[in-house]
């Protein structure tokens, strides 16, 4: 059964705009509230919640809607304050709590905003559960008596738990003593966090985008917008430079030169180091966005692949299936099992860090094992409703591409799961024939929706 409400990463869409208002979000929180008050829940106790939030002005009121509807639903609220997605899982779980929520639209502009679920254990909430709390939402807030509502607490040593978590999951033999490392927190939720990670495992630390306003989260800075990073390693002559995006879960790097390395690249490196040292368990999960050649080096290192649906959910439930730890996309969520129960943009850096310091390698010698093939990535904005995907022209221009790529390449046609786009997708050893082709499957699409 589909979803009214929840997409791949939460309930997310521009503030303002239905389900992103206070009134939504209030009954969000009662609904939620109320269904989490039966799930693994502790007896004897009341249930309790944590909420977290990236930088965006609109978290404030946001907040405090989903703090009003909770309270309302009989359960308490533990208030952490700015901090990155995967911290909320980590506390959540950690403190014993019945759900982490985390109000946050990720790499998304200002504009956006979204609320996402942890369970208990820190994982993603099962889709049973969510299915729940949308049945909820056709339910009127109903306040019983005032004895049953629930309390809010400001929860003040948030930043600290968590720096101190990032940092325990480096090896404790090892640190980052000579190394000049520049970190771009995006004006996101690991402005205040991050960089006392790196500094405090001896690195010298250079920190950008660690000025929040309320709207320049992910402006110019950041996973997304990696130029100010460049700039910046290559002004402070640094070793390597970090970015993280506005919510802290997603991860690209950029080496001494001033090149780019995305998720399949890091994923490679930490994959690479895993095998030698004898401490991969099982095989790699990456997505049908996955660059072909990360799965053709995989094949060449005898390391099991398999590719999952596109979000980091659906690698965290394939990794479960197989009892495998390490996955990704090639976006730069990188999620290490045996780390933390989901995908963390300053654990993945340590991750890659621990492997570079281990081989005495830069990040270029690193991951020179993996040599992209070009991939050709055209959004085109398709109204709700329209099945471009089943039409005979589309499927037509697929199989003319396809038959062009002759086994040297791959070609992905598919919806957004959070804006109303659908992305295509051409990858192969040709540039010049991949951007042609994504070019001519675009087109289609876009004759398609235009005359829809």
């Amino acid at each position: 059964m589909s979803k009214k409400y929840f997409g791949t990463d939460g309930i997310r869409g521009r503030v303002g705009d239905f389900p992103i208002t206070p009134h939504f979000v209030m009954n969000l929180g009662y609904a939620a509230g109320k269904v989490l008050a039966n799930v693994e829940h502790t007896a004897g106790e009341r249930s309790a919640v944590l909420i977290g939030k990236d930088t965006r002005i609109s978290g404030y009121m946001l907040e405090s809607a989903l703090q009003a509807g909770l309270i309302a639903a009989g359960v308490d609220v533990y208030l952490a304050g700015p901090v990155p997605t995967p911290a909320v899982a980590y506390l959540t779980r950690t403190l014993r709590l019945q759900a982490g929520i985390v109000i946050s639209a990720s790499h998304n502009p200002y504009e956006d905003n979204g609320i996402k679920f942890f369970s208990a254990s820190g994982s993603k909430l099962p889709d049973e559960i969510e299915h729940a709390i949308e049945a909820g939402l056709e339910q009127e807030i109903k306040i019983d008596s005032s004895i049953d509502l629930g309390k809010a607490k400001r929860l003040d040593d948030a930043v600290g738990r968590y720096i101190e978590f990032c940092k325990g999951t480096f090896p404790s033999a090892m640190d980052l003593r000579g190394m000049k490392i520049v970190v771009d927190c995006a004006h996101g939720a690991t402005y205040h966090i991050a960089q006392h990670v790196f500094h405090e495992l001896g690195a010298e630390v250079f920190a950008i985008g660690v000025h929040p306003d309320g709207i320049n989260i992910n402006h110019g800075y950041g996973a997304t917008a990696p130029a100010n990073l460049r700039k910046a390693v290559l002004e402070h002559k640094a070793d390597l430079g970090i970015a993280l995006d506005g919510d802290g879960d997603r991860l690209v790097m950029v080496d001494a030169e001033g090149l780019l390395y995305d998720g399949d690249q890091l994923l490679y490196v930490i994959a690479r180091h895993r095998q030698e040292e004898g401490k991969l368990r099982g095989g790699v999960v990456g997505t049908l966005m996955t660059n072909l050649a990360f799965e053709h080096a995989m094949q060449r290192m005898d390391i099991p692949f398999l590719r999952a649906r596109v979000g980091d959910r659906y690698v965290m439930e394939l990794l479960q299936q197989q009892k495998w730890q390490l996955g990704g996309e090639n976006s730069g969520h990188i999620i290490c099992l045996d780390k933390h129960s989901t995908g963390d943009g300053i654990v993945s850096a340590l991750e890659v860090l621990h492997a570079l310091r281990t081989s005495k390698q830069g990040l270029a010698e690193a991951a020179g094992g993996l040599q992209l093939y070009p991939q050709i990535l055209v959004n085109v904005r398709v109204a709700k409703g329209v099945d471009c995907l089943g039409h005979a022209d589309v499927k037509a221009a697929v199989a003319e591409v396809e038959s062009a790529l002759d086994g040297r390449g791959r070609v992905l046609l598919r919806p957004s799961g959070t804006e109303p786009l659908l992305r295509v997708m051409v990858e192969g050893e040709d540039r010049q024939l991949v951007e042609q082709s994504a070019q001519k499957i675009a087109d289609v699409v876009r004759h398609l929706a235009a005359v829809s």
